[in-house]
């Protein structure tokens, strides 16, 4: 009986050991996963950067021809992630979840206050800086450390999950 009894508890101590060894390689799988989408996204946005590099803003525009911030935001993630974004920066303020401004990651949405009724976005790229269609420069980057993009500052979102 001892044999059965010990026969038992070696069987649950090895299923145990299975089930630790398969939770920490999922574990660490996912981890080199998450390291490797964000490399993914990194290499996306510069991507997006070179080839809409040149672009004029215009006003409403969403087309290399010339786009507006949130036309560009929008055209970006449908080519680069697959996913459809609304148009405009107020709708573009309602997707994913708001997120603190220390909690920024590559692909996170910036939004900044540009006017009495305007609004401006961009994507963040990491250490305080954005990609984004400017009125006066067309696609560029940008650091949220200066005066006018840290004043205007109005809140980030998190699209990707």
């Amino acid at each position: 009986m001892s044999v059965k009894t010990t026969s038992l508890y070696g069987r649950l101590f090895l299923a145990a050991i299975i089930a630790t060894v398969m939770l920490f390689s999922s574990a660490c799988g996912s981890t080199r996963t998450a390291v490797d989408n964000k490399k993914h996204v990194e290499a996306s946005l510069m991507k997006a950067y070179n080839e809409w590099l040149g672009t004029p803003y215009r006003l409403g525009g969403s087309t290399k021809s010339g786009t507006d911030c949130s036309g560009f935001v929008r055209a970006v993630f449908e080519t680069e992630f697959g996913m459809t974004l609304p148009r405009t920066t107020g709708e573009q303020m309602t997707m994913g979840r708001k997120i603190k401004k220390q909690e920024l990651q590559i692909g996170d949405l910036v939004f900044f206050r540009t006017g009495r009724r305007v609004m401006h976005v961009g994507i963040y790229i990491g250490s305080n800086r954005f990609l984004h269609a400017s009125t006066s420069n067309g696609i560029m980057f940008s650091n949220m450390n200066e005066d006018y993009w840290r004043n205007n500052y109005i809140e980030s979102r998190r699209i990707f999950v």
